[in-house]
């Protein structure tokens, strides 16, 4: 197991084929600095070898946060070169997230705001903790979102609902959260991951090639054409209907018995 110093990874439920990926810099509210952006990155590209994994859990350490964005202290006097260096490694990380082969899933366990909620919006399914705040606040420092945020918070809420947020950059609660269509589901703070572990535990029981196909189906498909997205679906069938897992898991079926997936 790889070691960070601004994230932790862990694989208590690597059995249920669960990892979890704590960001960790709770003095800072889990600000994002140019080393977690690094470090991301970096575990990103390790998480893609692992042959056990097949649902990452994204979430923060403590109770008040899960990410509030980009360190501004960090970016106090970064001249204007540094701060573009800096943003294409964030670009990067949070490609990383986006583009994961399996399914990711956010644990926001408070406040998720600027390039935190970006964050919780590259992921494929999102749980809020009770107490969570999510925005982008960007307009108030004279910038926008730069990470997805003005096109994922429409992508995942009502076009106008998206607008008023990021025109305003007030915060959302969890209970709008979920009633917008963000969050997937809403729990107490102290029972937040158990009860995300518990909602994904199904998701990944399921065969692996099928789960990487249903993402790359599902979001390459989204952003086009239907035409098109429908061709990219037959794509990503026929290869799960030529692999041996299609073939274990019809025998296991007629078997009565759990398939033993080997992702080929």
């Amino acid at each position: 197991m790889k070691n960070w110093d601004t994230i932790k990874l862990i694989d208590d439920h690597k059995k249920d084929n669960i990892y979890i990926l704590q960001l960790n810099r709770p003095e800072t509210m889990n600000a994002l600095n140019t080393q977690m952006g690094k470090e991301l990155i970096e575990c990103f590209q390790y998480l893609e070898t692992l042959t056990d994994l097949r649902v990452l859990i994204l979430t923060g350490s403590g109770e008040k946060s899960f990410c509030v964005g980009g360190d501004l202290k960090e970016r106090k006097g970064m001249s204007q070169k540094d701060w573009k260096l800096q943003h294409d490694i964030f670009e990067e990380a949070y490609e990383a997230i986006r583009n994961f082969s399996f399914p990711t899933v956010a644990a926001v366990n408070g406040f998720a705001l600027g390039g935190g909620l970006e964050m919780a919006l590259s992921c494929d399914l999102c749980y809020v903790a009770e107490h969570a705040k999510m925005g982008l606040p960007e307009v108030k420092i004279g910038i926008i979102p730069g990470a997805g945020g003005t096109q994922l918070l429409p992508r995942a809420i009502p076009i106008k609902v998206a607008k008023e947020f990021l025109y305003s950059g007030k915060h959302m609660t969890s209970t709008e959260s979920r009633e917008f269509g963000l969050a997937n589901g809403v729990f107490p703070s102290e029972s937040l991951l158990e009860e995300t572990l518990k909602a994904v535990k199904g998701i990944a029981k399921n065969a692996p090639l099928s789960l990487k196909a249903l993402k790359q189906s599902i979001d390459k498909g989204i952003q086009t054409d239907i035409e098109k997205a429908l061709s990219i679906e037959l794509e990503e069938y026929y290869k799960c209907a030529n692999s041996q897992d299609r073939e274990e898991g019809i025998m296991a079926f007629n078997e009565k018995r759990e398939p033993v997936w080997q992702g080929v």
